[in-house]
């Protein structure tokens, strides 16, 4: 996520942001919106500008040295071991005046999905469902239908549309048969790939994954216990299947994030049922919370509760804690929002 701005005397005469990957980066557009006003003003960017020849734009760092500009503002470093600090030195080195950390915090939460995918190499989890107050997901009978109302609906759809993947489990794949689209009346959005976790293909050949004219690419994360006669027929739906270890007689999800990561995934949106939810958290795997809640009480002990399978931990020093929680109102519901903190022995 990446925004420059160019000011000079006082007025801002340049803007840009990036749009996508392969598209010309927010410095560029900037001074291209500057022009020859940019000389002898400032450039504030929230990323440090790029260096390196392995991508498919040219480095900014040489057009910025020659554009007379005389200050550089950098928010954050870029954490990517091929910049990391060589943008800054060489426009240093060519006698630019650059300034980093200006709203370091801020750039830095803007940019949380990219940082951990550096890091890491997997994409920033996103654990988002729809819930009553006492915690419960569906019935019994597994109803989901709609707990929450249509603006946290729609807000919903505008978030997958920021992340590059909505990902589902089988279970819930087979009771909704989702679209797994973002869909924002008026308007053409970015459509996110869709990934169903399926241990062993049991995804009908009719799901509406595979009907769904715009929607984002398929793909379908599965183990070698499959049937490859379904794997080809599942490819000829126009479904990417990938083939990942097991762990605990299902798909390993840490294995299936290294695998979007690798395929240049930064952030992921899961949507699954109760039993996935235990599955990414048992592992380790959440990074934040996106909790709809809507005013109403479900009750029962054979309610689907948010996060389901196994026991629960036997003491409460167990329990997964959050930071920097924030609650807002969304039409008649509620959003709460917060970061998972690791435990200790997480990887």
């Amino acid at each position: 996520m990446v925004g420059a701005v160019i000011v000079s005397k006082g007025r801002l005469i340049g803007e840009g942001y990036h749009h996508r990957p392969g598209e010309s980066h927010a410095e560029r557009l900037a001074l291209d919106a500057a022009g020859k006003q940019a000389r002898g003003g400032t450039l504030y960017v929230t990323l440090e500008p790029c260096c390196h020849l392995r991508k498919r734009t040219p480095p900014c760092v040489p057009v910025l040295i020659e554009s007379g500009l005389r200050r550089i503002v950098v928010a954050m470093l870029d954490p990517n071991p091929q910049v990391k600090g060589r943008g800054v030195a060489r426009l240093r080195r060519a006698g630019m005046n650059v300034i980093v950390g200006c709203l370091r915090e801020e750039a830095e939460e803007l940019n949380e999905a990219y940082i951990h995918w550096i890091k890491t190499g997997r994409p920033f989890l996103i654990l988002k469902a729809a819930m009553t107050l006492d915690g419960k997901i569906a019935t019994a009978g597994g109803e989901s239908r709609w707990i929450t109302g249509e603006a946290a609906r729609r807000q919903v759809h505008r978030l997958r549309s920021q992340m590059d993947a909505v990902m589902v489990g089988i279970g819930t794949a087979l009771y909704d048969d989702p679209q797994l689209t973002a869909r924002l009346p008026g308007r053409a959005v970015r459509q996110p790939a869709r990934v169903i976790v399926d241990s062993r293909l049991r995804i009908p050949f009719t799901a509406q994954v595979f009907s769904t004219k715009g929607g984002g690419e398929i793909l379908i994360a599965t183990t070698a216990q499959a049937s490859k006669r379904r794997i080809e027929k599942l490819q000829r739906l126009g479904a990417t299947v990938m083939i990942l270890p097991i762990e605990q007689g299902r798909v390993s999800l840490r294995a299936c994030l290294i695998e979007l990561g690798k395929r240049g995934m930064t952030s992921v949106l899961l949507e699954g049922g109760s039993d996935m939810n235990a599955s990414a958290f048992s592992a380790g795997l959440v990074n934040r919370l996106r909790l709809y809640m809507a005013p109403a009480v479900l009750g029962g002990q054979d309610a689907k509760g948010i996060v389901g399978g196994g026991a629960s931990p036997a003491s409460l020093t167990d329990a997964w804690r959050l930071k920097d929680v924030h609650v807002t109102r969304v039409g008649e519901d509620l959003l709460l929002e917060a970061l998972v903190l690791p435990k200790p022995h997480s990887h």
